[in-house]
């Protein structure tokens, strides 16, 4: 990190240069958001509900030894990674305000398309994921108060998606702010209940009773360690940090540095407590979901729910900005000021559609963990652990110490190899999962 760091004053000096004075709100002026803004932004991106519910059945894939290793190098690694893409900003002279502008400027055309399909991959999955997600905890709360009510699972994913459509009329990610602060907040009290809750039902089970031990054959114990890998990659995900660091005003590196590692403050304090807490209440049988797993007292899982609503409701409007702003792009900036109504109209009917695409998806295939690691797999791992990395080396911005650069190398090639056996194993155990819940489950299945 001291490398990035040192390194800092350069891009910071750059960006004085350039960036003062300019527009804020095109592709070559400064953002208005100070590094509270992004460290909310970036949390809310991170650390929902939706990506660290899982982490207790992902370790309970892995065991104790190589589930914690995972996710503590998991972590480390993303915020390494987030921190070289924050460095990348102007690295040739010119602002790179999405990822695909980014990946064109270091790798050329396929490097554009190339990220603009891990992107979408990551967006579409992690939107599908937030919203079962966001259906089963409304849900909870629907039951806890109508035990024998009517309304199904599909009934509040719909209800979300609706919700979700009123926000999206929202013109960007800096609109988004203060709705993202108070997700911030639902962050650490979903987490605090949570964590609490989680470890008041463990003392109350029979701990002799708990089992740690690996469940099923030799073969459903490497596809599900496959598919945990996924699952904790999904957990960490960002595919958003340039359009982020493109809010922030100048300085934006250095802002962004400490946007960056206040966000991954909040999300060592969060996951690795309800991964570590989660794993010991329950053991093996810890639901992919964790709040599934909870009993009592009913009215604090009813507040974590709620919490969890809250919370990715502004993580989804995120993950769809990329989409919506490729299609402004070329449908709707042009005439922006003299045909506002029109843009309005193209803007409401498009996101119409995204959105009714990912409630059908989310509606006929519930299948959360699934789309977890799929998405994880996909989409999260490229983008957030080996696409920085060789961006990175490709760049060519390196200390001029010597035994730092060759370390930095060193260390970016085996970030790159590894994560990319991850995606691959994780992809491979995501798959089969989907394959054996199509073979159980009916589409629409209410679960």
């Amino acid at each position: 990190m001291a490398t990035i760091e040192g390194e800092s004053d350069v891009y910071e000096r750059d960006e004085e240069k350039q960036g003062r004075g300019a527009d804020s709100s095109g592709q070559d002026g400064a953002g208005k958001g100070t590094w509270k803004h992004a460290a909310f932004h970036v949390a809310t991106t991170i650390a929902t509900p939706a990506a660290y519910a899982p982490l207790p059945f992902a370790l309970a894939s892995l065991g104790w030894s190589l589930g914690v290793t995972s996710l503590v190098a998991a972590t480390l690694a993303t915020w390494y990674s987030s921190l070289l893409i924050a460095s990348l900003w102007r690295w040739n002279g010119k602002k790179h305000v999405t990822y695909w502008l980014l990946a064109d400027s270091i790798f050329g055309y396929w490097g554009y398309w190339s990220i603009a399909f891990f992107q979408q991959v990551a967006s579409l999955g992690n939107n599908i994921a937030i919203q079962i997600a966001a259906g089963s905890s409304l849900k909870a709360v629907y039951k806890h108060y109508h035990k024998d009510g009517s309304l199904t699972l599909q009934h509040f994913i719909i209800f979300f998606g609706a919700f979700e459509l009123f926000l999206s009329q929202l013109p960007d990610i800096h609109s988004l702010r203060w709705v993202n602060g108070l997700c911030t907040l639902s962050t650490i009290g979903f987490a605090g209940t949570t964590i609490g809750v989680t470890i008041y039902n463990g003392k109350k089970i029979d701990r002799e009773s708990v089992s740690y031990s690996l469940q099923g054959s030799s073969s459903a114990k490497r596809f599900a360690a496959f598919n945990a890998l996924g699952a904790i990659a999904f957990s960490f995900g960002d595919a958003m940090l340039p359009e982020i660091q493109n809010t922030v005003r100048e300085p934006s590196v250095k802002n962004m540095y400490k946007g960056v590692s206040a966000a991954y403050t909040v999300i060592v304090l969060t996951y690795w407590q309800l991964a570590f807490s989660g794993y010991w209440a329950f053991g093996s049988e810890v639901q992919p979901y964790i709040v599934a797993s909870l009993t009592v007292p009913k009215w604090t899982i009813v507040m974590a729910n709620i919490f969890a609503v809250i919370q990715i409701s502004g993580c989804y409007q995120i993950y769809c900005r990329p989409t919506y702003a490729y299609f402004e792009e070329r449908m709707v900036s042009n005439g922006k000021n003299r045909f506002p109504f029109r843009n309005r109209l193209i803007r409401l009917i498009f996101t119409t559609i995204y959105i009714a695409l990912i409630t059908l998806i989310s509606a006929a295939m519930p299948f959360f963990v699934d789309f977890v690691s799929i998405c994880g797999a996909i989409g999260f791992t490229p983008l957030d652990f080996v696409f920085p990395a060789l961006a990175f080396l490709k760049a060519g911005k390196m200390p001029q110490n010597r035994q730092l650069r060759v370390s930095m190398q060193l260390l970016n090639i085996a970030m790159a190899t590894w994560f990319s056996v991850v995606a691959v194993l994780g992809c491979i155990g995501a798959i089969r999962f989907v394959v054996e819940d199509v073979k159980t489950y009916r589409f629409f299945h209410d679960m």
